[in-house]
C-alpha cells in the first residue's frame, strides 16, 4: 500500500442532517500544516442541533431524569452519566474543580449527644475525639494559581469515625450556582479559563461566564454572594462553611429530620477589601495557605462550631421555598442554627502530595445516621465525585493512608492500578463456603444504616424542574436588603468591575436588565453608572436574546421586604477572639525602643503576632543598643498585615520615605486600624491620612496599645474609602 504523501489534504467532510457549516469556517486548504494533516485536526464549529457523544439528539441537558418532578434522579438517566462522566475525566491529575487547596489535621467533639436526632457517629459521646482532616481550596483556579482570588471556598471535612468515614463536603457559602447537577459542567466550562486562548486564569470576570450567568436565572441568589466579600476571606480560618445541600438525620427509631450543616469559625467572619486581595495575589500568592500553615505552627489553633438547622418532615413546605433547592437558603430567624460541637484544627499534614493532593473527598460516604434527600444537585454530586476520585487517584483511593477509614475495610473487591493490601487465599466473591462464608453480611447493619423509607409520589419519569424551584430573586433580593450600606458598596463595584471585564455588550446588557434590575433597582443603578449599561426603561422589552433554558418565576409578593440580619458581616458580632491577627510595627532609626519592646509584650499577650519593619534589613538606631528589624520595608507589603503600630521617634523620618508613605496609606485605603505616637502625625500627613478618621488612634505609651487592639476588634473600619469612586 501506498504511503500516503504528508501534503495530502484529508477528505472534505461531508455534511449530514442537522449539521451547520457556518460562513467563518473556510474549506481545508493546502495552509494546514504537515502535523495537522498527519493527525487529521479538524475544526468543528456548533451544529444546531444538540447531540450526546454518540450523535443522539437532546430535547434538555439542563434538568435531570428523576422518578416524579420532585423525585430522586434516577441512574437509568444515561445523559447525565455520559455529561457528567466526561466532564470528571477532562483533566488529569489535577482536581478538575478545586484544584488548589491546602488542609490540616484535627479533632471534633460533640457538646453533648444528639442520639434523641441522629445516630452519627461523631455526634453521640462528648468524651470522644473524632479525628478529621479539612481541606480548603478555591474552585475556578488551577493547582498554580493564587490564594486570593474573587471565588467560592471549598470547604471539606473528612471524619474519621468508627463507623467509617463521614465526608462533609461544603463550601463557605451556603448556596449554589445551579438547582440541577446536569449544569455543573457548563457553568465550569462557562468560568474556566475560555477555549480558545486559556485566558483568564482563577476568574469570573470574562465574556463566558457572564453569558452562561445572564442566560442562567436560578444563579441570582450565589451571584450576590460572590460578589460580596464573604468571596474573599481574610483568612481561611475567618470564613464560615456550609453543607449547602439539605440533608437527614436519622434516630435509632427510624425517625427523619432534615438538617442543614454550618461551621462557624470561633475568630470572627472577616475578609479583605477587593484591592487589597489583588495586591496580596502579587505579593503573596501562598497568603491564605501560609496563614493556616503558621497559625497552626504556632498553636493558634483554628476552630469551628459545628451548627444545624433542623427542620421536621412536617415543616417541609411551610417556608414559600423548596428545601431541596441549592440555590436557598434557610434564614437564620427562621430555624436558628443551634451549635452542637467544636472543631479544632491542630496538625498541619507531613508531605503536601501523601494528604492534601491525595485525600478524596464523596458527598456519598455518609454513616449511620446521616441521609439524603432528593436534592437534583446533590443526587448528581453522588455519582459525580466517586466517578471523579476512580478517575483521579484510582479505584483504590480508600486505601491511600489519608482516605483510610479506622473501620477496616474487608470485602470481596480484588485488584485495579493501586492496589496496596495483599489479600490471602482464593476466595473473592460472596456466597461461599470455601472462605468460611466470609466477609458475611452482618444482619444488624440494616438498622444501623438505614436510608429513609419514603414513599415517591407517582408519577411519569420527567426531565423537569419542580415549580417550586421557579423563584429565582427572591433570596437575591432578600440578600441586597440585609446589606449594610459599605456591603452594598463593595458587591456594586464587584459587579462592575466584572462586568467591565465583558467585552460582548449583549452579555453585558441581558446581565443588567435580566439579572441585577430583577434583583434591585438601586444595584442596576449603581453599577449601571460604573460601567455605561444602559438600564432599560420599565415596560421597554430588552434587545432580543435567547430565552434562558430554566426562565424564573415571580417574586414573592413580600420579596422588597424580606431581610436577613445573619447574613451582613457588618451587623456580625465582632471577632471572639484577635489571636494570630498581624501587627505591623514601623521602625527607623532613633525609634523609642523601650515603648516598642513594652508594645510588643502587650501584643503577644493579647495573641497577636508583631513583626518589626525596618527601611533595611539588620538593625535600627535607638538611643541605646541597636533593634533589630525582623523584615525590611521592600519585602513587607501592607496588605499583609491586619494593623499598623508607628513607636515614638520615628515619625518624622518616615515621613520623608515614600515607602513608608505608601504603607500606611494603603492600610487607611483597606480601613485597617492605624496606631501612631504623636509625632507620628507627621507620617500621616505624609501619607494623605486624616488623622481623625475612623480606626486612626494618636496616643502614647499603653493607651497606644490599648487603643489599636480596640480598634482591631472591629477588624475593619470600611466606610473610610467609596470604593464606586476614585480616591
Amino acid at each position: 500500500m501506498k504511503k500516503p504523501s504528508k501534503t495530502a489534504l484529508p477528505p472534505s467532510p461531508v455534511r449530514t442532517s442537522g449539521q451547520v457549516t457556518p460562513a467563518d469556517q473556510p474549506p481545508a486548504t493546502r495552509q494546514d500544516t504537515d502535523k495537522n494533516v498527519d493527525l487529521r485536526i479538524s475544526t468543528q464549529a456548533p451544529g444546531a442541533d444538540l447531540t450526546t457523544n454518540q450523535g443522539v439528539i437532546v430535547s434538555d441537558d439542563q434538568n435531570s431524569l428523576k422518578s416524579h418532578v420532585r423525585g430522586p434522579t434516577l441512574l437509568e438517566d444515561i445523559l447525565m452519566r455520559e455529561k457528567i462522566t466526561h466532564f470528571d475525566h477532562e483533566r488529569i491529575p489535577e482536581r478538575v474543580v478545586h484544584a488548589r487547596g491546602t488542609a490540616a489535621h484535627g479533632f471534633f467533639q460533640v457538646y453533648e449527644s444528639q442520639a434523641a436526632i441522629t445516630m452519627a457517629a461523631p455526634l453521640q459521646d462528648p468524651a470522644v475525639q473524632t479525628p478529621v482532616f479539612v481541606r480548603f481550596s478555591t474552585v475556578a483556579g488551577s493547582r498554580g494559581s493564587t490564594d486570593t482570588p474573587r471565588d467560592v471556598r471549598g470547604f471539606a471535612v473528612k471524619f474519621y469515625t468508627t463507623e467509617g468515614v463521614w465526608d462533609l463536603v461544603g463550601n463557605n457559602m451556603p448556596v449554589f450556582f445551579i438547582q440541577d447537577a446536569n449544569k455543573f459542567p457548563d457553568l465550569i466550562h462557562a468560568v474556566k479559563p475560555e477555549p480558545h486562548n486559556e485566558i483568564p486564569q482563577a476568574q469570573s470576570a470574562h465574556d463566558t461566564f457572564w453569558d452562561f450567568a445572564s442566560l442562567t436565572p436560578e444563579s441570582a441568589h450565589m451571584l450576590m454572594w460572590v460578589m460580596s466579600d464573604r468571596a474573599i476571606p481574610r483568612s481561611l480560618t475567618m470564613m464560615e462553611g456550609f453543607g449547602v445541600h439539605t440533608f437527614r438525620l436519622v434516630n435509632a427509631e427510624g425517625v427523619s429530620r432534615f438538617v442543614k450543616f454550618h461551621w462557624k469559625p470561633l475568630k470572627g467572619v472577616c475578609s479583605l477589601v477587593w484591592e487589597e486581595a489583588t495586591l496580596i495575589s502579587g505579593k503573596d500568592p501562598d497568603f491564605n495557605r501560609r496563614d493556616l500553615y503558621e497559625a497552626i505552627e504556632a498553636g493558634n489553633y483554628p476552630e469551628w462550631e459545628l451548627g444545624l438547622q433542623i427542620v421536621e418532615e412536617e415543616d417541609e413546605h411551610k417556608f414559600g421555598f423548596d428545601l431541596l433547592d441549592a440555590t436557598k437558603l434557610i434564614p437564620e430567624e427562621l430555624v436558628p442554627v443551634v451549635k452542637v460541637g467544636k472543631m479544632t484544627l491542630n496538625r498541619n499534614p507531613d508531605n503536601f502530595f501523601a494528604e492534601t493532593e491525595q485525600v478524596a473527598f464523596h458527598t456519598g460516604h455518609v454513616v449511620p445516621g446521616i441521609d439524603f434527600t432528593n436534592d437534583p444537585l446533590l443526587q448528581g454530586r453522588l455519582f459525580s465525585y466517586i466517578d471523579t476520585q476512580l478517575r483521579r487517584v484510582g479505584p483504590n483511593f480508600h486505601e491511600i493512608p489519608i482516605n483510610r477509614s479506622l473501620k477496616p475495610a474487608d470485602n470481596n473487591q480484588r485488584d485495579g492500578f493501586g492496589r496496596m493490601t495483599i489479600n490471602k487465599g482464593k476466595v473473592s466473591y460472596f456466597p461461599n463456603s470455601l472462605g468460611g462464608g466470609c466477609p458475611m453480611h452482618q444482619p444488624g447493619a440494616a438498622a444501623a444504616f438505614r436510608s429513609v423509607a419514603l414513599k415517591e409520589a407517582p408519577g411519569p419519569k420527567v426531565r423537569e424542574r419542580s415549580q417550586s424551584f421557579s423563584d429565582h430573586f427572591s433570596q437575591a433580593t432578600q440578600f441586597w436588603n440585609s446589606m449594610s450600606d459599605w456591603e452594598k458598596d463593595h458587591i456594586a463595584a464587584a459587579f462592575s468591575f466584572e462586568l467591565n471585564q465583558v467585552v460582548d455588550e449583549g452579555v453585558r446588557s441581558r446581565t443588567m436588565n435580566e439579572i441585577l434590575v430583577n434583583i434591585h433597582p438601586d444595584l442596576a443603578e449603581m453599577v449601571s453608572g460604573a460601567t455605561g449599561i444602559a438600564v432599560a426603561p420599565a415596560g421597554t422589552p430588552d434587545a432580543p436574546t435567547p430565552s434562558a433554558p430554566t426562565p424564573s418565576g415571580p417574586l414573592r409578593k413580600d420579596a422588597a421586604k424580606l431581610r436577613s440580619p445573619a447574613l451582613s458581616m457588618d451587623k456580625a458580632p465582632p471577632p471572639p477572639s484577635l489571636i494570630g491577627r498581624k501587627v505591623a510595627v514601623l521602625l527607623g532609626d532613633g525609634v523609642d525602643a523601650k515603648e516598642v519592646q513594652s508594645a510588643l509584650a502587650a501584643f503577644a499577650e493579647a495573641g497577636l503576632v508583631a513583626e518589626t519593619i525596618g527601611p533595611h534589613g539588620g538593625t535600627v538606631a535607638t538611643s541605646g543598643k541597636p533593634m533589630k528589624v525582623n523584615r525590611a520595608a521592600p519585602n513587607a507589603p501592607s496588605v499583609v498585615y491586619d494593623a499598623v503600630f508607628v513607636a515614638a521617634g520615628v515619625g518624622a523620618g518616615l515621613a520623608a520615605q515614600p515607602l513608608a508613605q505608601r504603607f500606611v496609606h494603603e492600610a487607611y485605603r483597606h480601613g485597617k486600624p492605624i496606631a501612631v505616637a504623636p509625632d507620628g502625625e507627621a507620617l500621616l500627613q505624609a501619607a494623605g491620612v486624616p488623622p481623625a478618621a475612623a480606626g486612626i488612634g494618636i496616643a502614647q505609651g499603653s493607651k497606644m496599645v490599648s487603643d489599636l487592639i480596640k480598634n482591631l476588634g472591629q477588624h475593619r473600619f470600611p466606610r473610610r474609602v467609596s470604593v464606586l469612586k476614585p480616591s
